[in-house]
């Protein structure tokens, strides 16, 4: 018998703070940024509770020398509602005093824009009247978290990513 494992993170949020763009001694470029998830909820006693979630996200280039970093260099701006997906890392390293540090990432292997993007043009590449913006990675692409009534926008859907009337218990 074989034994599976999956590793895989889907978030759908909105970037905290412009992409911090770096390149590696091997040439090759890194993107970071972090995005915020909320939920909200009732609790027990009728009040109406809310959480953030604050995600770091990688994202590399790939071994062909352009790619997704590069793609977000240049789309990807400090309030843009995006999804991305990808697997989510656990590292740790010593810091100059000796410390132990701990970090928790999601590396970044499809992105896709969802924004308006403040007027922006919508297009990845020489196409820019197409919405959403997508930028996958080399896999096949899908179409990803697509309304079923055909909108192209989670921001058509009042209330559909919140979760308001989650008084489950656990």
């Amino acid at each position: 018998m074989v034994s599976r494992s999956l590793n895989k993170a889907i978030l759908i949020g909105n970037v905290g703070s412009d992409p911090e763009i770096r390149t590696v001694g091997t040439g090759g470029r890194v993107a970071t940024f972090s995005l915020a998830t909320g939920r909200q909820w009732t609790d027990q006693t009728g009040n109406k509770q809310e959480k953030t979630e604050w995600h770091r996200c990688v994202v590399w280039n790939s071994a062909r020398g352009s790619g997704l970093a590069d793609v977000v260099e240049k789309y990807v701006k400090k309030g843009e509602k995006i999804y991305v997906e990808g697997e989510i890392e656990y590292r740790q390293w010593q810091d100059k005093e000796g410390q132990t540090r701990y970090t928790t990432e999601i590396k970044v292997k499809e992105l896709m824009l969802l924004g308006g993007g403040g007027g922006r043009s919508g297009g990845m590449g020489d196409d820019m009247d197409s919405a959403p913006r997508r930028a996958p990675a080399p896999s096949a692409p899908r179409k990803a978290a697509a309304p079923a009534a055909g909108g192209d926008d989670f921001n058509d859907f009042p209330g559909a990513l919140a979760d308001e009337d989650d008084d489950l218990p656990f």
